[in-house]
């Protein structure tokens, strides 16, 4: 008997080697060799408490059926009542037409609505059908082979759903209607049985005349199907573990002997587990001591001989010498204790087996979810695991001896798969009903091909308007003159200071360029900080502060006392009616420094140095971020007219014929337009596509009313529109179970940052859970993170859509103003969204290709920002000044 007995560390060895056998039946290309199965069973989710409703339930898996009358009430009372009805199918009728038993079925199931009353009622309906089948959907399954005595004709083969389908609309709808939402196996029913009384219950577990387990699996690990998000049920049909090798050595002589004496060959674990075969391997083990004269002083009988003949079933030794005397044997109290032995050692077998399958389980849904500390239930059924105490007991503390970091609980189903099957159809029919709502709320957020050409129109109009002087006070783009004439040729050269001023640090610059190559530019720079202090105080103290840190720069390059070209970026809103010239409208970003609104602040910083009297400057040019990008873009690829940004904020410039800009005098040549397209829809371009998440958005802002293309698209706000949208799935019990995280009432929680995590394509749902749990969302489960990433992934492609469609007004005003049947044009992009989303760019380029289809745009990333940018527009200005351009022109 030593034999039969596992070590713990064998055991260990055996759950890595089903660990291995799982991954096989998981992978596309190993999976048709594979033993182990692991097939998809499109249960996608396990109640969450709020299923509820009516519903039916069939289940057929042997010479009686049951027809059940499930009522699910969910949202707090979490009960379930039910009535049931058992129905014989004669002989006749298994062994002949598929047809005839169906029809059978569906009579049964019409007498059962009539008894009940609900003849004319229509009811969704789960289909417990607990023989080998292949299953393509929820209610799609083939039936491979009959068992149990089965030999219907013309059912192998065939979608069992689609037959019990065709028999039911035979009898037409008036007799009785049936809306089939699921087919399952009783193992999934006993996850789902319990999964309603335990929402941890994650596996199913069946030990009774056959063995079988399931388990939630991760979308991301089933190569057999497509997609990523979210999990599902997989059925292992672990029974035939084994049947490649993988268990040959603990495979006994006595093992090999009920194998070879079987109807079927194969299903090794089934046959070291399951109840049909535990007591044919004690009748084996005690035919062979007899005939060694170890038992029953040498003798053995007929009864002893017989297959089937004896049943394990652990009791006391008075129960021993009854079953023995059953067999026609004489048994001593040495035979009896003997007896008992053998059925205690191969019984801690089976349980010791059962337990390594279940430790891999659990070990890849604790893997799956990288949790320290794994909480799961396993719902269990079967009779070997409810009838055979001592069997129960075993499995349970070698599971918990194995996986000492797993919290199990093994709950018993009580009702059953039947239950189950109701369950499966509950939780479809209410993933459904969400799924519906969702998408509907979803859809307002979904933007059109006929939308998005609708933008792109309004964007031109506007922009028309905004270049036009009759227009221009009227348009919602205001179209402003920068002043830069040029981008850059190559011939650039000098040194030159930028000044990238635009928050609470700045950067000073020192750009070298030298002229006959492109790309050849070396900077060097400083951060200085801005306190407080300067930030809030005179306008004198804050330029008299940059001065100095101009100075400390000087002093640090060793270029005391130099006089130098200055290009200063300045990310405020700014008047220019001059290139060096900027007349700041407000300040944003924290600043309050007083007398600095309304004024030039060329002017300003000028003064400042002045009274410094330790350098000058020559200040040449003043310009935006926008144009900055453009400029330092352009050094790199002299096709480059368009500067965008999509970070924080987003805006835009672009090289625009003069001709066409009205607000300076002058037709030759070309100027650079920042069109500060944030603005646009602050006239109401907008309103038919704004949805009530923009409008609380608005609402809330600094600025309601303003800035509206900018609030659909920036960084500052697709995380307070991702918010909004999640409070209003809470409150509609779509999402978190409907329990409201106060901490989702927090505004700017949810950082557009968050949906570059959540949306890229290496992320796992379980680290998408780990972001949520630390934005205190700590009762999200896997099905809240599939939803939240597609809610991100809806905000963030309408944003980059209208980004691209914006993008195609001016790419197309570009070729319009130059009369060309095609245009070859690069955009300089910068900014975080743009640069960090893993797919905001090819969204935006996709929607720029189909609505722009005559233009040919390539898009380069600015990889230096807008302080490079302003050295550039330095440059670009002297090198026009030297050549008599740029003093021509004004």
């Amino acid at each position: 008997m030593h034999q039969f007995q596992l070590s713990d560390q064998t055991i260990m060895d055996i759950s890595l080697r089903f660990r291995r056998e799982m991954d096989k039946g998981l992978c596309r290309d190993t999976n048709p060799t594979a033993v182990v199965k692991m097939l998809p069973t499109y249960v996608h989710s396990t109640p969450d408490g709020t299923e509820q409703g009516e519903f039916l339930a069939l289940d057929l898996g042997g010479s009686n059926f049951r027809v059940l009358l499930v009522r699910v009430m969910g949202n707090g009372e979490q009960k379930v009542e039910m009535e049931n009805q058992i129905y014989d199918i004669p002989e006749h009728i298994m062994r002949g037409s598929g047809s005839k038993l169906f029809d059978h079925v569906a009579d049964c199931l019409a007498n059962f609505l009539e008894k009940k009353g609900m003849k004319n009622k229509k009811l969704p309906l789960g289909f417990t059908f607990s023989f080998p089948c292949q299953q393509t959907k929820l209610d799609e399954s083939f039936l491979l082979s009959w068992t149990k005595g089965f030999k219907s004709s013309g059912v192998e083969g065939k979608d069992v759903v689609s037959l019990l389908r065709k028999s039911i609309e035979k009898r037409g709808v008036i007799d009785f209607e049936i809306d089939i939402v699921a087919v399952i196996n009783d193992t999934v029913g006993t996850m789902m049985t319990c999964g309603f009384d335990d929402r941890f219950c994650e596996i199913g577990l069946i030990v009774g005349t056959g063995t079988n387990a399931c388990y939630m699996e991760h979308m991301r690990n089933i190569e057999l199907l497509d997609g990523d998000e979210g999990r599902m049920c997989i059925n292992t049909e672990w029974g035939a573990f084994g049947d490649d090798g993988a268990l040959e050595d603990i495979r006994t002589e006595i093992d090999r002997e009920l194998d070879a004496g079987s109807l079927n060959s194969g299903n090794q674990f089934e046959k070291m587990v399951s109840g049909m075969y535990q007591g044919e391997l004690v009748r084996l083990i005690l035919v062979k001591m007899a005939r060694e004269h170890l038992m029953f002083k040498g003798k053995t009988t007929p009864g002893l001989l017989t297959t089937g003949h004896f049943l394990t079933k652990e009791e006391g030794l008075a129960s021993t010498e009854k079953v023995l005397r059953g067999l026609d044997l004489d048994p001593t109290a040495e035979d009896c204790k003997a007896t008992r032995r053998v059925c205690h050692i191969i019984s801690k077998r089976a349980a010791h087996l059962c337990a390594a399958t279940l430790v891999a389980l659990l070990r890849q849904i604790r893997d799956n979810k990288a949790a320290e500390k794994l909480r799961t239930t396993i719902g269990v059924d079967g009779s070997v695991y409810k009838n055979h105490n001592a069997f129960s007991r075993r499995l349970n503390k070698m599971v918990r001896r194995l996986v000492p970091d797993c919290d199990v609980r093994f709950l018993l189903s009580q009702h059953g798969s039947s239950k189950g099957a109701a369950m499966v159809t509950a939780v479809a029919f209410r993933f459904a009903a969400q799924q519906a709502e969702r998408q509907r709320i979803l859809d307002t957020l979904r933007l059109s091909r006929q939308q998005l050409l609708e933008v792109k129109r309004r964007m031109s109009e506007q922009m028309l308007r905004g270049l036009s002087k009759q227009t221009h006070e009227q348009s919602s783009l205001k179209m402003l003159p920068t002043y830069v004439r040029s981008t850059p040729d190559g011939t650039e050269h000098g040194d030159f200071l930028a000044l990238d001023l635009g928050g609470s640090s700045f950067r000073v610059l020192l750009v070298r360029i030298e002229s006959g190559e492109r790309n050849n530019v070396d900077m060097h720079h400083k951060i200085y900080s801005i306190p407080q202090e300067f930030m809030q105080g005179t306008g004198d103290e804050l330029f008299s502060h940059i001065v100095t840190c101009i100075a400390d720069f000087l002093e640090y390059m060793g270029m005391r006392g130099a006089s130098l070209p200055l290009g200063f970026t300045f990310s405020f809103p700014c008047h220019q009616s001059k290139l060096d010239e900027g007349i700041l409208l407000q300040w944003t970003k924290g600043f309050k420094a007083s007398g600095c609104e309304g004024q030039d602040v060329v002017t300003l910083l000028k003064e400042a140095t002045r009274c410094k009297g330790e350098f000058d400057l020559s200040f040449v040019a003043v310009v935006n971020d926008t144009v900055g990008t453009m400029m330092t873009c352009g050094y790199e690829d002299c096709q480059c007219e368009v500067g965008l940004i999509v970070g924080t904020g987003t805006n835009i410039c672009y090289m625009e014929e003069m001709q066409n800009v009205e607000l300076v005098e002058g037709d030759d040549g070309r100027m650079c337009v920042n069109m500060e397209w944030g603005a646009f829809g602050e006239n109401g371009e907008l309103d038919d596509f704004c949805t009530k998440f923009d409008q609380e958005v608005d609402e809330f802002s600094n600025y309601p009313g303003k800035q509206r293309y900018e609030k659909m698209i920036s960084g500052m706000y697709l995380g307070e529109i991702v918010r909004n949208v999640l409070i209003e799935f809470t409150a509609k019990g779509l999402l978190f179970r409907g329990k409201d995280p106060e901490r989702l009432r927090t505004r700017g929680i949810f950082e557009t940052k968050f949906l570059s995590q959540i949306e890229s394509d290496r992320l796992a749902m379980r680290q998408i859970r780990s972001i949520l749990q630390h934005l205190g969302l700590t009762g999200s489960t896997c099905d809240d993170s599939v939803l939240v990433k597609e809610v991100c992934a809806v905000v963030s492609r309408r944003a980059a859509q209208l980004c691209g469609a914006g993008l195609a007004a001016v790419v197309e005003k570009i070729r319009q103003s130059r009369n060309l049947n095609q245009l070859s044009v690069t955009v300089g992009v910068d900014g975080t969204l743009y640069k960090r989303h893993p797919h905001f760019s090819s969204i935006m380029q996709e929607t720029l290709q189909d609505l722009a289809p005559q233009c040919q745009v390539t898009f380069h990333k600015s990889e230096d920002g807008s302080g490079k940018g302003a050295a550039l527009i330095t440059a670009v200005a002297c090198r026009m000044d030297r050549c008599g351009q740029y003093r021509a022109s004004f």
